[in-house]
């Protein structure tokens, strides 16, 4: 047998090959094994207290509630009643289902006394157009509905008529057919010319209201503007009053038009003007979109992300969520927006109803689209425009996301993924701290870690992002900001008397920005009463030098007897401490309460002399006090913008019984705002920096102490134990490091947008 050699090019190549992997096995090994643990996922440490399933008293209607509730109403033949999207204002059409909330007495019976469960029912509202009136039911009891009853008289004292609507898709559909057929196919060339409408190329239309001058009024004049991404910005000079009124769209008619500043009452008035050259014609011209949202550079590096390196510290079981030492049960309503019950801090019942109320903006302008405008967003439905936030952007990456569902103008139950967030967020600074300096040298502080509870909704042009923040010193915070589009119009003669010229063109309309909260706080029981302090200066003779005097900053108390006593208006001074308090006392002999600190930059309210103001009177007040009644459930109604003359809820009558407010169940409503002056950095987007208000519910002699000294997140250093970590987990932060686990990202945020067409 004859012996074959190896070619030692081969066998050099080998080799190095061999000594190659060895190199690559010994990096990657190196690697790897310097990379830090994946975080674990499951809680290290045990929630310090209990879900409890009583919460769901207050949960938003299931998918198969809401289905069950359309059922049962569309089963009632005498009621007529469509579901169909597209239902003509002539039908009766089965607008919104919402949770009708249990009464406060029955539900307080059932979370503190095992008194009976509440019966579980829903809000239905039908608008009846073959009746000319709009109806509420509460239907129930739920699951498997069986009774319905009418409550619109109860809830209002009269029948609300149908021109109080809320437009419906199915009307938006026909106003859109309306607008081609009378609008723009009569003025072909204008359009063309002017604004350059081809078959590829459309404009949109968005609508001022209040709708008319007068009760009865469904007149609305809409504003026309480019057709591309942030179309509030690209508004083209043209102007249309329709008057929709009859339920009848055969009835609708144009009754007058606004070009580039002119009105005319018709369209062939509007094409005689403009062919015989007695008009300033507007010309078009392309133009870049400086509206579009798109980054203006290519996004380099991702900027700091939240994770949790022990689990996360807070629980979510239903609607239920437990963090630290607070738990609150929670809901989102179609009508509303966000809100939570049953707000416990250390098992101990804080409030019992925290929500959003009211968004309500005026406008000014010297063109008819905008001069008019009064927007109250509940009449649209805040909650109803509550989307599906971005992991990352709205929220941080690693948040809990909920899912919600909602029925309002729609034929089926709509899920909203990811429409709610929860998470603990460290705010940035520490909540307390001292570094003792001149004698026993020592530092103590805590980091402020807070948990949020988020939701954003997008209201037309507007984004409003709406926080409940529960804080570790007892303290809650329910705040707004405002971002999103400016809404503009044509800049014409004389109309920079109401705002800022932003982009050619373009005026960013002058705005009031007026947000409501109730705030219906249970301190130590529900007996309470509503205190206010304050300071003065005193002129004071000092004890050892009885001739000399001082001016000293005093102590100043009062308590409020009555509603229209605790009425205090936006223009009148207002006393810096407000406190809802309990005639039980804390160690040190006070009264326990909690103080209302409003944070407002608000503008001037409307005069009281317009005759739309009842419908937003609640405005007027900074804070109000109102014995509670469970009638007395809302500031404002959905039927409410489009019968802004003759409100279905005006917040004043609240207040004009003047009741008793000693030792009662309490209820503040509290308005917090800004003035929005438009300007040229809120080209493309206003910025959520500044513009926004809320209300900060603080301890105050509550306790006997600090509650957050209690908190295992305090941190404590005195000489010779800077490296400790008994008292301090940061010393020991670098050896505990580990990875966060993430979710991949998604979004199905455009599966829930209004949809004209289907």
């Amino acid at each position: 047998m004859v012996e074959q050699k190896m070619n030692p090019l081969v066998k050099w190549a080998l080799i190095l090959l061999a000594l190659f992997s060895l190199i690559l096995n010994i990096v990657l090994i190196a690697v790897h094994s310097s990379r830090a643990p994946k975080c674990s996922n499951r809680r290290v440490h045990p929630l310090q207290g209990k879900h409890d399933e009583r919460s769901l008293i207050f949960a938003d209607l299931t998918r198969e509630e809401y289905l069950q509730v359309r059922e049962f109403m569309v089963k009632k033949k005498d009621l007529d009643i469509s579901t169909n999207q597209l239902t003509k204002p002539s039908e009766n059409f089965l607008f919104l289902i919402d949770l009708s909330l249990p009464k406060k007495a029955e539900a307080l019976d059932y979370l503190d006394n095992k008194g009976n469960k509440p019966k579980r029912e829903a809000r239905v509202v039908v608008f009846h157009g073959t009746k000319g009136y709009i109806k509420e039911y509460v239907v129930g009891p739920l699951p498997n509905p069986t009774t319905i009853k009418d409550v619109t008289k109860e809830r209002y004292q009269r029948e609300i008529p149908i021109t109080a609507r809320t437009v419906t898709i199915g009307e938006y559909a026909l106003l859109f057919k309306f607008f081609e057929t009378e609008v723009v196919s009569k003025l072909e060339k204008v359009m063309r010319e002017s604004f350059g409408v081809d078959p590829n190329r459309k404009l949109n239309g968005f609508e001022g209201m209040p709708r008319g001058v007068q009760s009865g009024d469904r007149k609305t004049w809409v504003g026309f503007y480019r057709d591309v991404e942030g179309m509030y910005l690209h508004p083209v000079g043209f102007e249309v009053l329709v008057n929709h009124e009859s339920l009848n769209a055969s009835q609708w008619r144009v009754e007058r038009l606004l070009y580039n500043g002119r009105l005319f009452n018709n369209a062939e008035d509007l094409n005689q003007a403009y062919e015989k050259g007695s008009v300033e014609k507007i010309v078009f011209k392309e133009s870049p979109n400086y509206a579009s949202l798109k980054p203006r550079n290519k996004p380099l590096q991702i900027g700091p992300q939240l994770f949790y390196a022990e689990g996360k510290r807070y629980s979510i079981s239903n609607n239920h969520v437990l963090y630290l030492d607070w738990s609150f049960a929670f809901g989102l309503s179609s009508f509303t927006g966000m809100r939570v019950f049953d707000v416990r801090f250390r098992g101990e019942r804080i409030a019992y109803e925290l929500s959003v109320q009211e968004a309500m903006s005026v406008y000014g302008s010297s063109t008819p689209g905008m001069m008019l405008t009064k927007f109250l967003d509940s009449s649209i439905g805040i909650g109803r425009f509550a989307h599906e936030l971005i992991r990352g952007v709205d929220c941080p990456y690693e948040a809990t996301y909920v899912d919600t569902y909602r029925y309002i103008d729609v034929p089926a139950p709509v899920r909203f993924r990811n429409s709610i967030c929860i998470f603990e967020h460290n705010m940035g600074e520490p909540l307390r701290r001292h570094f003792a300096d001149f004698f026993h040298n020592s530092y103590g502080g805590m980091v402020n870690s807070a948990l949020v509870f988020r939701t954003i909704t997008a209201i037309g042009n507007y984004d409003y992002m709406w926080d409940f923040v529960f804080y570790q010193s007892g303290s809650v915070e329910a705040k707004v900001c405002a971002t999103g589009y400016i809404t503009s119009s044509y800049l014409v003669e004389g109309n920079q008397k109401y705002g800022h010229q932003v982009a050619e063109k373009v005026l960013g309309n002058i705005h009031t920005h007026f947000i409501n909260f109730k705030v219906d706080l249970d301190v130590a029981g529900v007996k309470n009463v509503f205190q206010a302090k304050d300071m003065q200066f005193v002129n004071v003779s000092l004890p050892w030098m009885p001739e000399r005097y001082a001016m000293i900053p005093q102590l100043v108390e009062k308590k409020f007897k009555t509603e229209k006593e605790a009425a205090l208006r936006y223009d009148t001074k207002t006393p810096r401490y407000l406190h809802i308090a309990s005639n039980k006392t804390n160690r040190w002999g006070h009264q326990r309460s909690y103080r209302l600190q409003v944070f407002s930059f608000a503008g001037d309210h409307l005069p009281e002399s317009q005759p739309e103001e009842r419908a937003m009177s609640w405005a007027r007040y900074k804070v109000a006090i109102t014995k509670h009644k469970d009638a007395e459930q809302t500031s404002g109604s959905l039927h409410s913008q489009n019968d802004i003359w003759n409100p279905a809820v005006d917040f004043s009558k609240y207040i004009e019984d003047n009741e008793s407010i000693e030792d009662e169940d309490l209820v503040a409503w509290v308005t917090a705002g800004f003035l929005h002056i438009p300007h040229a950095e809120d080209i493309p987007n206003t910025v959520t920096v500044g513009n926004g208000g809320g209300v900060l519910l603080r301890p105050h002699n509550y306790f006997n102490e600090d509650p957050s000294i209690h908190s295992a997140d305090s941190v404590y250093i005195s000489p010779g134990h800077e490296g400790s970590c008994e008292k301090n987990r940061m010393a020991c932060l670098s050896q505990d490091t580990c990875s966060p686990v993430l979710e991949p990202f998604s979004y199905y945020g455009f599966d829930g947008v209004m949809n004209f067409e289907s």
